[in-house]
């Protein structure tokens, strides 16, 4: 088994076996729809099953990296249960979050109206205590700008006929450094608290508390981590941590988490791909501890697991030509809500998309773009399009996005000085860029991206036509990512195409035979 298991962005991994079937959660922000769900029967193979939050999911309003967070998937009582957060704002030392839970007989769905569990943090999930009783522990969080934000782990009894959360919480561990993500399981005579550490960048890391009485004390492991990559920079799998434990057929323990294979640019690094679930084996040593099944406390990127693995298919990317009567939402991603049918329409000119457009970029609200995440760091997409804007404030084109605020787009507009025209349009922070105008080929065009590494380039070609024109430039892929400027990032890089109406009037392009490809690399992409 080779991690990654879920690459590019997929973050916070809830991990889950029922029966022969495992099953991962994973983060999806403010991104739609929500709470990606990954099936495997190895533990080698994965596919994306589909999504919980899915239809009337409404996130517009959200803010870039608010959305749902850290989504928590367990079974009980014959039902499978997601706990969830949705973060609607967090400005300065305010986070206005809910809770939620929502239950289902099948994974897949129909999920129960949600069960709203308080405000008080984030990062919650259940503990299903064998004595028949429900816990929900999480972060609670405090808005005062003296004390410490993170306050403490708590633990609440969750009410499951009266459906909500009992109201008092007990604080069952404090650290004097930053911890979240925490996961509450009983192994033998002992409640084992699993802790993420040290916030979700760099320094990220698991740590271990436990205690023979639910509500504590908690005593901390002797040693500070579980898995962590801080003390080693160079190591291809950083930022580990976050992380779950699921117990295998064969009784082995398994612990999924979240880590980063960073590009390399100027020598600093720069996680574009986001951040990706990985699984290692682990085991309780003699003291009774929970320790790395290989030693040490850094993530291995091969792992073996006894009876379970069938050798992995490695995907080397997609192709869609839009033959089906709606948008496979397993590959493709909307911002904060649907597109409906008159905005994304696949019928009226057969194996085309037809994308009306919507806001711009800085919107959060109606932006018309479908996206997919970018799974490695060597990757080409491609796209026909069919349009013709006769305003300036009509566009399309493919894009490589990350936020609202960090985003390079091949764009086909019209100016009057220019006609119709191509031109390199990028967003870094507060700060907008245009390339100079490339002529446009006449009728339909394919554009295409090629991402390698910490550089991305283009090129454009009239349909028919074998040969590509570069664009004039190299663009900085790695300003996509978490690691770049000042503000609070959390998501990845995505590929996708787009069209604005800026006026409203109905403007639209169609777009056909999207393709992407991946190559994978031995070593981190950008190193010498």
């Amino acid at each position: 088994m080779r991690n990654p298991i879920l690459r590019g962005f997929n973050p916070d991994p809830s991990i889950l076996r029922v029966g022969d079937d495992y099953f991962i959660a994973t983060s999806t922000f403010e991104f739609h729809p929500a709470v990606r769900i990954h099936h495997s029967t190895d533990l080698v193979n994965w596919t994306v099953r589909g999504h919980a939050l899915d239809e009337d999911f409404d996130l517009r309003g959200i803010p870039d990296s608010g959305g749902v967070w850290a989504p928590s998937l367990s079974h009980s009582d014959g039902r499978f249960w997601l706990a969830y957060s949705i973060v609607r704002s967090m400005d300065g030392d305010d986070k206005d979050i809910d809770n939620y839970l929502v239950t289902a007989e099948s994974i897949d769905g129909p999920w129960s109206e949600p069960v709203h569990l308080g405000s008080r943090g984030f990062d919650f999930s259940f503990f299903h205590d064998p004595d028949g009783t429900h816990w929900i522990v999480g972060v609670q969080w405090d808005q005062r700008p003296e004390h410490p934000s993170f306050s403490g782990l708590v633990l609440e009894q969750y009410l499951p006929d009266e459906k909500r959360a009992s109201g008092t919480a007990t604080v069952i561990h404090q650290e004097p450094s930053l911890v979240e993500g925490p996961n509450l399981y009983r192994v033998g005579d002992w409640y084992h608290l699993l802790i993420a550490a040290g916030g979700t960048g760099w320094n990220h890391a698991i740590t271990v508390a436990r205690s023979r009485d639910r509500l504590g004390p908690y005593e901390r492991d002797p040693k500070p981590f579980v898995l962590t990559s801080r003390d080693a920079p160079g190591l291809p799998l950083q930022k580990a941590g976050h992380g779950e434990l699921v117990q295998t057929r064969s009784g082995e323990w398994m612990l999924v988490h979240l880590a980063s294979r960073p590009t390399l640019h100027l020598g600093e690094r720069y996680s574009t791909l986001g951040r990706e679930t990985c699984l290692q084996h682990v085991e309780f040593g003699e003291d009774g501890w929970l320790r790395l099944a290989q030693g040490g406390h850094h993530a291995a990127l091969e792992v073996e697991v006894a009876g379970e693995s069938a050798g992995r298919a490695d995907a080397s990317g997609f192709a869609d030509s839009f033959d089906a009567p709606q948008l496979d939402n397993r590959r493709w991603s909307t911002l904060r809500t649907a597109l409906d049918h008159d905005t994304a329409d696949l019928t009226v000119r057969p194996g085309w998309l037809r994308l009306r457009g919507g806001h711009s970029p800085a919107s959060v609200f109606e932006q018309s773009m479908i996206v997919t995440r970018v799974e490695e760091h060597r990757a080409t997409f491609e796209a026909r399009f069919d349009a013709e804007p006769t305003s300036t404030r009509e566009l399309a084109g493919l894009i490589a996005w990350y936020d609202r605020n960090g985003w390079i787009w091949l764009q086909l507009g019209w100016d009057a000085d220019n006609g119709r025209h191509i031109r390199v349009v990028s967003r870094d922070g507060a700060r907008t860029t245009r390339s100079a105008p490339v002529a446009a080929p006449d009728g339909p065009v394919r554009l295409r991206a090629d991402l390698d590494g910490p550089d991305l380039r283009f090129a454009v070609a009239a349909v028919g036509d074998a040969h590509w024109t570069d664009v004039p430039g190299t663009h900085p892929a790695w300003t996509l990512s978490d690691d770049h400027g000042d503000r609070l990032r959390f998501t990845g890089l995505f590929f996708g195409v787009r069209a604005d109406d800026l006026d409203g009037r109905g403007w639209s392009a169609d777009i056909a035979d999207i393709s992407l490809r991946f190559a994978r690399d031995a070593a981190p992409a950008g190193a010498d």
